[in-house]
Formats: structure tokens, sequence, C-alpha cells
């Protein structure tokens, strides 16, 4: 069966989800004149400051979502937490949503992720289906483990670490999937595209620092530090990943290298990803753009990557919360070779994405040490109001 016919420029693409995801990808989509509509329930949300028109709703009303798809040549989506029945109803009537709404419903459920990966014999790490969490199930599968609920959670939520009987006040009261707990040397990601004719780009595999506090992922460095072998078969794992996946676009494939030196895949996004962000500068081909490519049928483009790089996340300071302001920005633009993205999120949070910043530099280790130095001289905070006495 042959490709669709690809979508072409000035066509309206719609994505769902308005976050910073969003937004690069909407700036890469009107760089090759493309029309955007964004739906997210935050009036001018990131995505939607860009774009041509943003629909206020949420991403679980069917008619809401029905609403941007049918105004639209193509949608796709920024993020997992969506309704998906009501992607799969506007596709059966027609309407070209891409990743399917059949692949998201696999995605969101990490239960089924994980079956489709040992049907396709894939490294991972054991799990067992745990529909009722307690003592008893955790005693029976052995400690210590890794507690997932198998819907909803993301950025650390909706996991647990249960290293023993005293740790079960923490465990997650919902169906869930318990995992074995790895020892893990590093965490590693690759962003693979698969196009709609099969075409499959990968970019170069990377290594994830995560903040312990917030759970997110605070430094990214391209490439990974490890072994030519360990990077190509890291490639390998998750081409074949996203191959058991079918479908088209962009997908972040979450690794982790233990301390034996196995690779095991940990979780996929069907969507570009925050270990991806560096790709924006670093290399050819953005894996936003490279999104809009494989979604639209539209031929992939190189993964090059042209220097090392690290990324930094800039989160909202702790204890700060309300309309954001920022310090330091000045000092960060004055650092050779960075690259600062602030999305435009009109409140801050303790630990919310904030913002970005990328280093490319001719030496991995100096990059790391000025995005490292960026990260501290920002700060995000709230804006104090100003009292009328």
């Amino acid at each position: 069966m042959s490709a669709p016919a690809p979508i072409l420029p000035p066509a309206r693409i719609g994505i769902i989800g308005g976050g910073q995801l969003g937004r690069m990808t909407a700036q890469k989509a009107k760089r090759l004149g493309f029309q955007v509509v964004v739906l997210d329930p935050y009036p001018q949300a990131p995505a939607g400051q860009l774009a041509d028109h943003q629909i206020v709703g949420s991403f679980t009303d069917p008619e809401r979502i029905r609403e941007l798809v049918e105004q639209c040549a193509l949608a796709t989506y920024d993020i997992e937490h969506i309704d998906a029945e009501a992607l799969q109803q506007l596709e059966s009537e027609g309407h070209a949503i891409r990743p399917s709404g059949k692949l998201l419903a696999l995605v969101q459920d990490k239960l089924r992720q994980r079956d489709l990966y040992a049907k396709a014999g894939l490294p991972q790490p054991e799990y067992v289906q745990c529909d009722e969490p307690g003592a008893e199930a955790f005693e029976k599968f052995g400690y210590p483990l890794v507690q997932k609920s198998r819907k909803g959670g993301y950025d650390g939520r909706g996991v647990a670490i249960i290293k023993s009987p005293e740790d079960l006040p923490n465990l997650l009261p919902v169906p869930s999937l318990l995992e074995r707990k790895v020892d893990i040397e590093k965490e590693l990601a690759v962003v693979v595209a698969r196009g709609l004719d099969g075409s499959i780009a990968a970019y170069p595999l990377v290594e994830m620092e995560v903040d312990p506090e917030a759970n997110l992922l605070d430094l990214l460095l391209a490439p990974a530090r490890v072994h030519p072998d360990v990077a190509k078969r890291a490639e390998e794992i998750a081409i074949a990943v996203v191959e058991a996946l079918g479908g088209a676009g962009v997908f972040g494939v979450e690794l982790f290298l233990s301390t034996d030196g196995e690779l095991l895949v940990n979780e996929v996004a069907p969507r570009p990803h925050n270990s991806g962000h560096f790709t924006y500068e670093a290399t050819m081909t953005s894996q936003f753009e490279q999104h809009l490519r494989a979604v639209a049928g539209l031929p992939l483009g190189s993964t090059h990557q042209y220097l090392p790089a690290a990324m930094v996340n800039l989160l909202g300071a702790p204890g700060e919360s309300g309309p954001a302001a920022y310090e330091g920005v000045d000092e960060a633009l004055a650092v050779p070779g960075a690259l600062v993205h602030i999305y435009g999120k009109a409140e801050t949070r303790p630990f919310r994405k904030m913002g970005h910043v990328t280093v490319m530099n001719e030496d991995l280790q100096a990059a790391r040490a000025a995005a490292i130095e960026i990260r501290d001289k920002i700060r995000i905070y709230a804006q104090k109001e100003e009292s009328g006495e």
C-alpha cells in the first residue's frame, strides 16, 4: 500500500497541546509555511502565542478536539494525556491524525507498552501486572521494585520506588505494573523519526542527568559519553522500539544502561521529547521539524549534529508560584555558545519547566560546565504584587 500524498504548505496543521513542545513545533511549522491551530486549556499558551489560532479547551473534551481536527488538514499532539477514543473516532471519519489514536491509546498504558516490547523481544526490566498494589503483591514480586501506574504518569509522577516494606506507605493505590529496580549507570535516550513510508532517521544517543528532587531532566549531554558499541546498540534498540509501535512521527525512546552494561528500554513518548531539545540548533534538522516532516508525509531530514551540546532545563524556583519573572538571562546570553529558550508561560510554579538553554562547544565537557554555570545564574521566581499603600 502506497503512502498517502504529502501535506504541503500552506495547509493548516493542528497541535493538541500548547506547551513548549507545541511552541517549538509551531515555530518550525511557520518557517515551512504551514498555518497552525493549537488546542490548550490555557489562553495564550506558549504555542498559542505563535499560532494562527488557539482553541481554548481541554485535551479530554471530544467537542474541542473535533473543532480543531475538522479545521485542519492534519492533527498531531505534544502531550499524551488526550482523549484517544475521540481521536480514533475522528480517524474513522477520514481525518488525518498522526501518530494515530490507536498508537496513542497503547502508549497511554504502560503495561501495554511493556507487553508490546516483550512480544518484539526487546530488552527491558522484568515486570508483572499488578491490579491491586499492596504488601502481598510486592512481597511476591520481590524488593526492591519500581511501581508504575498504568495510566496518567509523566515527569516522575505515577512512579513509586519501593525498596522494602518500610516504603509501603508510598505505594500508588491504582492499577499498576511492577518492575525490577535496575542499578543504573546512565539514563540514555534516542529520538527516532519514522515517516509515512516507513523511512527511519535516528538522532545521536544522549545521556540524561535527572534532578532527584524534581524528578525531572536537569542536564543533557549530546552525544552520550559511552563506548561507540553501546551507542550503536542503543540506536538499534530504539529503532526496533519504533518499528514495533509503527505509525509516523518522532518518538523519544528512553533507555537504561545498567551497571553491568545491559541496555534496557524504559519508556517511549510518541512526540518530540525533552531529550531532543538540543536538536533545535545543534542538528541539521530539529526534532520539531522532523516530526512535522514525518506526520505530513514529507522526506525526513538529516540528523547530523554540528557540535557537541549540553542542555539544561530552566525550572521554576522552589517555593515560588505566581506571575513569572526572570533574572540572570542577560548573564546567560553573555556565555559564548549559549542559546536561551524562554517558553512564555505566564505563571511559574516550583520545578515547572519554564525554559531551557543549549550550549554548543567543540569540547563536550566545556559545554557541560557552561550549561551548569548558566543554570545557576538564571532564577525564575514569582513577581510580588506591589502594595497600594
